[in-house]
């Protein structure tokens, strides 16, 4: 075949002839480079190769990282994890040998990706997300996603996501957007984890976080302004009053001072001289945390910007119908347990006394008739985690007996893009709020913060502001149109606060670029969180 034979059946004289043209319109003094760039834009992209490996999340944990190729570029995905049961969500495929990474190896599902997943994808346009999730499903064949595993089949869908949004021209949150139908683009207001408790810290406080929402704030930038303010505000009152120790943070950075073990201290103090009820010492002991909190705020001057949120996970301390509100003690009283009212009128007590605009999680997972009075009661907002699992059909029951009024979205629960996309449309037709979560087990991937943009969620739960792996996510509000190939990443997590105020400096060079970048068009969710 000679040249002219070979031009004319790929008809490449007149596709190079309107690059030609467009670089002469475009007047630029790099003909080559954008001729180079105009013919790569008329090649649709497909999917090329799918190759993952296995790395660590946040806990040393193994986890999976995915690799997806265009015939345009590479575009990676890495998931979390976390520690829920399992039983209404999907399931994370992992080794089981007890041997190796204490049987948490995800070789398995690198195996999936790169065996199965991969030659079912080949060929693919990134752009038509819900058919490659959909493709993903029918390999898998089960419900729970448990032959190829969750956090196989999710790492390729984020990557896919991404690989979509490339080949449009547009940012993650507005390929998302346009999957999710709308054009919202809404920066959530973050509840960040200020003090841990619960199985997650080494202290005696049962519930499992006390979070700052900064719903006062007019932008993101003043609200992640709050929030680092406040939780440095923090560090200072628990310095003082419980010593340097109880500053250590725990998995999701907030700080695990032992609340309990003080207000014990002087609790028994008082029983000795006034013969206190001891069965008051447990809520003594959050009541403190919450203490503590709202000093901080007062030194910060927000007070009236800032609301609390109380993270229970009250399943990990529930014991039949009844609460063990001293599940950590090693020396129980057996004086403590409490039953759904007594949890009720607690909850009561301290809306009354704390700026308390969101309770997650009050009551066991299976303990729906009390998650609907104290829901019916409208206190606030409360969030339904162990109770719905990200699980469609756990969701429309809420929603039908009102058993809460928010979603904690988990997108690992469910385990692709679209499905997530799904369940929040639900959330929304039924006039819920949506607080898009991390999990304990993170890795540095932001794409929970491009998703929280894309759907409007009008909350973020994504840890304290501090640690790599948290702050990446507050971190892509402030470059919402960079490509995540750009985006600092922290290299060391375990250098502790000391390195977060260094990665804090850096939040706000990167706020004020995409407050430069949006202008008008930035919109902050604040009073409006729950919408």
């Amino acid at each position: 075949m000679s040249v002219q034979d070979y031009l004319d059946k790929h008809m490449l004289s007149r596709k190079i002839e309107d690059a030609v043209n467009a670089a002469v319109r475009a007047k630029t003094s790099d003909p080559v480079l954008f001729i180079s760039n105009h013919m790569k834009k008329a090649v649709s992209s497909v999917i090329t190769k799918v190759k993952a490996r296995q790395i660590l999340d946040s806990r040393g944990v193994p986890t999976v990282e995915v690799d997806l190729f265009t015939n345009k570029g590479m575009f990676r995905a890495s998931v979390p994890s976390g520690d829920s049961s399992a039983m209404y969500e999907a399931v994370e495929l992992r080794d089981g040998d007890k041997g190796i990474y204490l049987g948490n190896a995800v070789t398995k599902a690198v195996k999936n990706i790169n065996e199965k997943i991969s030659e079912a994808l080949v060929g693919m346009d990134p752009t038509v997300q819900p058919q490659i999730d959909q493709a993903m499903i029918d390999l898998d064949k089960t419900e729970k996603k448990c032959e190829l595993g969750a956090n196989a089949i999710l790492a390729v869908s984020i990557a896919a996501c991404r690989a979509g949004a490339a080949e449009k021209e547009v940012p993650l949150y507005k390929h998302i957007a346009d999957i999710y139908g709308k054009a919202n683009s809404t920066l959530p207001v973050p509840a960040f984890t200020v003090i841990s408790g619960g199985k997650h810290s080494a202290n005696s406080l049962p519930v499992q976080d006390i979070m700052i929402l900064p719903t006062g704030a007019g932008k993101f930038e003043e609200a992640l302004q709050m929030g680092s303010e406040t939780y440095h505000h923090l560090k200072a009152v628990i310095t003082e009053k419980y010593g340097a120790n109880g500053c250590n943070v725990g998995e999701d950075g907030g700080f695990t001072p032992d609340i309990s073990r003080q207000v014990l201290l002087l609790s028994l103090t008082i029983l000795i001289f006034h013969m206190i009820d001891e069965c008051s010492l447990p809520l003594n002991s959050v009541r403190e945390g919450f203490d503590i909190v709202r000093e901080a705020i007062g030194r910060t001057g927000y007070n009236d910007k800032i609301k609390i949120g109380i993270g229970v996970a009250a399943t990990e301390f529930c014991i039949g119908t009844k609460y063990d509100l001293e599940f950590k003690s090693p020396n129980k009283s057996g004086q403590n347990f409490k039953s759904g009212d007594d949890m009720i009128q607690m909850y009561k007590d301290l809306c009354s006394d704390y700026p308390i605009a969101s309770i997650e999680d009050p009551f066991d997972k299976e303990d729906w008739e009390h998650s609907k009075r104290f829901c019916s009661l409208g206190l606030c907002q409360v969030i339904g985690d162990d109770l719905l699992m990200s699980n469609p059909k756990r969701i429309e029951r809420a929603i039908n007996e009102s058993a809460c009024n928010s979603l904690l979205l988990k997108i690992n629960q469910i385990g692709t893009v679209t499905e997530a996309v799904e369940v929040v449309k639900m959330a929304k037709d039924a006039r819920w709020g949506v607080a898009v979560s991390h999990r304990f087990g993170e890795t540095d991937d932001s794409f929970i913060a491009d998703f929280a943009v894309a759907v409007g969620a009008g909350q973020i739960k994504a840890g304290a502001p501090c640690r790599g792996e948290r702050l990446t996510k507050y971190n892509q509000y402030l470059q919402c149109n960079h490509f995540l190939a750009h985006q600092h990443k922290s290299k060391d997590e375990s250098k502790g606060l000391d390195k977060a105020i260094d990665e804090i400096n850096e939040i706000f060079l990167q706020l004020l670029r995409i407050e430069q970048e949006l202008g008008d068009h930035a919109v902050y969710a604040g009073e409006d969180w729950r919408l």
